[in-house]
């Protein structure tokens, strides 16, 4: 058995490609949407896939076992109670499906969704299952969430979770390797902090998982939930897309290219402008009115959190590389309608004697001096968690993902300075804020605890400043 894996920076998502070396005959476990990479990895074995499993409805991305199903023919396996409404082979706890020599034995799981199955898989001539694929069930270091599908269900999911983390890890072998669909830096796990591997053995995580160790179900159930926080708006839509089957691509779209006055155009008919260049140069200049989230592992995350759901966008990057890796972000997480990009960028638009925009930026040791003789307004865009940790004296506390609903809130009359951790969501921020006529400075690099140790200590953070990279983080 040769197992690939696929790991989504950002998204934290992780998926599969599981061939018999004997028959030639794979299967794919949660495919992303943008499938291209499966059947690219299956050529290079020279195997055929013939099953793609999935291990629950998904709420952090859309499907791509549909699209995978058009290009190969392949059998779509999903719990039988999750109801889809798409073609598929409906499984029940026990059940077995044959890849090749492979057995595929399902296992219901409930906890991170009600029909969450994960799949135990046997070589041919071996009693012990050689690995399982646990979904959101048992992540590496942790449990998969349980408050993503109705707030109503979360207590009596949470107490599955518990009994479904136990029958895995008391009933198949310590060598049998773990393989979870969630990893490092998914919103679908009871914590932002999990391991950074992606793969384990039920041996290492029935010896050091947490949640594992909580033996006692009360505090299972008082742990998982004190560890959930915020997670993308965009989530709410997944489910149902989901269930009934996302629209089939074919390939991640390529984009239309506009011109200045058709991008003047979108913007004035409320079409927004997602901007993917780098923070600092969208400060220095920019189209008025974009957001700017940079064109990270987290971009996609971001729009979804930011942006109305599915409504037509337009996209600028630095390069058609940008553009395609922007548009495969989008359509993960369910924008379609991807209106097209500002052909030629800025020079373009310049050219057409359009105006730009631009804001200043600050450092952390620039503010601090700054506040102790002019009147700012610091606006702070990190989660509830970090603001607890400590935070500037008379700040705004908004968290980025809650900006849009909360502009009219920010006062005026004074220039308002975004802030967070590392510069990243305070770019995010200063952008929105800047588009509403605010004079509006962004600390671009380094964060609230920057300032507080300069707060602190009444000294240079120069060394502060200098050990943080750009944020690539989700929150």
């Amino acid at each position: 058995m040769r197992v690939e894996q696929f790991f989504l920076d950002g998204l934290g998502h992780q998926s599969y490609l599981i061939a018999d070396e004997a028959t030639h005959i794979a299967a794919v476990v949660d495919p992303r949407r943008d499938v291209e990479i499966y059947l690219a990895a299956a050529r290079a074995l020279d195997a055929r896939i013939a099953y793609i499993f999935e291990t629950h409805v998904h709420n952090d991305y859309v499907t791509g076992a549909l699209e995978l199903r058009e290009r190969t023919g392949a059998t779509i396996v999903n719990a039988a109670s999750a109801e889809l409404r798409y073609e598929h082979l409906g499984v029940r706890d026990g059940d077995r499906v044959e890849v090749g020599s492979l057995t595929f034995t399902v296992l219901a799981t409930p906890g991170h969704t009600p029909d969450h199955v994960s799949y135990a898989v046997y070589e041919a001539g071996n009693s012990q299952a050689s690995a399982v694929f646990t979904g959101g069930s048992l992540l590496v270091g942790s449990a998969g969430r349980t408050d993503l599908v109705s707030p109503g269900m979360t207590l009596s999911l949470t107490r599955d979770q518990f009994h479904s983390l136990h029958r895995l890890l008391d009933t198949l072998p310590n060598d049998a390797s773990v393989y979870p669909t969630h990893g490092a830096g998914s919103f679908c796990g009871a914590t932002m902090t999990g391991s950074p591997a992606h793969s384990s053995t039920i041996r290492r995580e029935r010896e050091a998982n947490p949640a594992a160790l909580l033996g006692d179900e009360a505090d299972f159930v008082r742990t998982q939930l004190a560890g959930y926080g915020v997670y993308p708006a965009y989530y709410q839509y997944m489910g149902d897309i989901n269930q009934r089957g996302p629209r089939i691509l074919g390939d991640v779209p390529d984009l239309t290219p506009l011109q200045p006055h058709e991008v003047r155009k979108g913007l004035n008919q409320g079409i927004p402008l997602l901007d993917g260049r780098p923070r600092r140069a969208f400060a220095r200049e920019h189209i008025p009115g974009a957001l700017n989230i940079e064109l990270d592992a987290s971009f996609g995350i971001y729009a979804g959190w930011l942006l109305p759901f599915n409504k037509p966008l337009m996209l600028l990057t630095e390069d058609e590389a940008g553009r395609k890796e922007g548009a495969a972000q989008l359509i993960r997480i369910g924008y379609e309608r991807l209106h097209g990009y500002p052909q030629g960028g800025i020079p373009a638009w310049k050219a057409a004697g359009f105006p730009t925009g631009h804001f200043g930026a600050v450092t952390v040791r620039e503010l601090y001096a700054r506040l102790r003789s002019e009147p700012l307004h610091v606006l702070d865009v990190r989660d509830a968690t970090e603001w607890g940790s400590g935070h500037l004296p008379g700040a705004q506390h908004i968290h980025i993902g809650d900006l849009m609903r909360h502009l009219h809130e920010i006062p005026r009359g004074q220039p308002v300075v975004t802030i967070c951790r590392t510069g990243h969501r305070a770019s995010m921020a200063a952008s929105i804020v800047s588009a509403l006529g605010h004079d509006v400075l962004a600390v671009q690099s380094g964060g609230v605890s920057d300032w507080l140790a300069l707060a602190a200590h009444g000294h240079d953070t120069s060394t502060h400043e200098a050990s943080q990279p750009l944020d690539h983080t989700h929150l």
